[in-house]
């Protein structure tokens, strides 16, 4: 590996030096061999994965590091965060030059760990490490992971688990909460870390006038195209909190995730989110609240004589959210449908198609895929209101007559996956690991390494299908 470490040259009020606490006992559960030589592993580091991923083998040169930070978690404010069972292990070059993260989960107690034991289990890992390969192969800006190894040590949680540990990649685990905790506990740090963040990850927001301006601007466009993103293909994050979300708009702490199957907005996937706060229709309104909040924290920034201005100018970034929200997702949901994002009916009918998957209850994957074929007589016949679906069709059709249909069938074939990761998939792999058989895991993630393509040989028809209609709705548990 290329190391290029640099969050250790910040102020060391930002972090807490300290070596990982490996578990006893660990074992192989997955390495992702093509992220492994993206990051430029070496032949010998590729052959002391199960060491690394473990926090047995200690990178040269590298001090491990755990963040501090702060949040709003459910809209209240939680004061001191952090990394509470996680470390920085290093910073690494990939093949394209840029800075990488390697975060090692479950990796024992810190300054930060507020009652915890530090530790990770076997199903959060592998729900992590999937949902992250998951969401890298649906184009979807996320975390990923290297690898997991599994342990011969309990963790207690509601019942006592396997303990794991996961060495996950992220372009950034700056979040919205650093910029909390800079201002409530050390706020002479904020104008330089800001800057550092600006220079590290938006450069060329440094030949602005207003570089903190345009940092924000840019912060709010990434993460409304983030949303966007995870709106069409039906990811719903599930705990949105403000140190959850970071500031280059890629996905980051899996926790109680889930993608829609059968089509339910308000489906609610998170336990512990009893009013629905984070549910899946939620989300747009919950990102621009959060970034309503890192803006508030970048007002201690204003010139002294330009406050005014400035606070007007920070509310014309919030603004762009809606704006670059509706123009990305708008953009990918044509994409999905094969309708030209130039018609003016083009959106209104795409709203017509998933008023009738919510009315209906169907699959949000499988219905577009049939869209795609051109399965329009299955998808009438899982319909009870079948003049309804004729007058969707009448209005979908008469779109898309006049238009390059190759073009557009395209479209829809480079947008629509056919493989998602269902609860019930993570859960056969969760406890067929759970007795050292990573089989499963080792399956889905070669399946859901190329989502658009069609995998006989690879799939299962449960891959494919949605619970029963009358099945009691999963709700995933924050325990980790």
């Amino acid at each position: 590996m290329l190391f290029q470490n640099r969050y250790n040259q910040l102020d060391s009020k930002l972090y807490t030096s300290q070596s990982p606490k490996p578990l006893h006992g660990a074992k192989a559960g997955h390495f992702n061999v093509a992220l492994a030589d993206e990051l430029q592993w070496s032949t010998d580091e590729k052959a002391l994965w199960v060491e690394i991923c473990s926090g047995q083998h200690p990178l040269s040169d590298c001090s491990a590091l755990a963040m501090v930070y702060a949040g709003h978690q459910f809209g209240h404010w939680a004061g001191q965060l952090g990394d509470g069972r996680g470390l920085l292990l290093a910073q690494v070059l990939n093949k394209k030059n840029q800075v990488i993260d390697l975060h090692l989960k479950g990796a024992g107690l810190t300054p930060y760990s507020r009652g915890g034991d530090g530790r990770a289990v076997l199903r959060s890992v592998i729900r992590e490490y999937l949902a992250g390969h998951a969401l890298n192969s649906l184009g979807v800006p996320s975390s990923n992971a290297v690898g997991f190894t599994s342990s011969q040590q309990g963790v207690q949680r509601e019942t006592l688990e396997p303990g794991a540990m996961l060495l996950r990649t992220s372009d950034c685990h700056i979040r919205f909460g650093h910029f909390e905790w800079i201002n409530q506990y050390a706020p002479e740090l904020l104008g330089d870390f800001a800057m550092q963040c600006i220079a590290w990850h938006y450069p060329e927001c440094l030949e602005d006038p207003q570089p903190i301006l345009s940092f924000a601007r840019a912060v709010v466009k990434r993460t409304a195209k983030m949303i966007a993103d995870w709106q069409a293909v039906g990811f719903a994050h599930g705990v949105m909190n403000t140190d959850n979300l970071n500031i280059t708009g890629s996905t980051l702490d899996f926790g109680p995730f889930g993608f829609l199957e059968r089509f339910k907005p308000d489906w609610i996937n998170n336990h512990s989110d009893h009013q629905g706060r984070y549910c899946y229709q939620n989300q747009p309104r919950m990102a621009h609240w959060n970034l309503s909040i890192l803006l508030n924290n970048l007002m201690p920034l204003a010139p002294h004589t330009e406050k005014e201005s400035f606070k007007q100018h920070m509310i014309a970034c919030l603004a762009d959210f809606e704006v670059t929200f509706l123009q990305h997702y708008q953009e990918k949901m044509c994409f999905k449908m094969g309708l030209p994002q130039f018609h003016k009916e083009s959106f209104e009918c795409t709203l017509h198609f998933l008023q009738i998957l919510q009315r209906e209850k169907l699959d949000y994957t499988q219905s577009f895929i049939r869209l795609q074929e051109g399965h329009f007589n299955a998808l009438k016949d899982d319909c009870i209101d079948r003049d309804g679906f004729d007058a969707f069709m009448q209005r979908y059709q008469s779109i898309r007559i006049h238009q390059d249909q190759a073009q557009l069938n395209d479209s829809m074939q480079q947008h629509n996956p056919r493989y998602i990761l269902r609860n019930h998939m993570a859960q056969q792999a969760i406890e067929r690991a759970e007795h050292d058989d990573f089989s499963e895991v080792t399956r889905l993630f070669a399946l859901l390494a190329t989502p658009f393509t069609h995998q006989p040989a690879q799939e299962r028809a449960s891959d494919l299908q949605p619970p029963h209609i009358d099945a009691t709705e999963i709700a995933i548990s924050c325990s980790s």
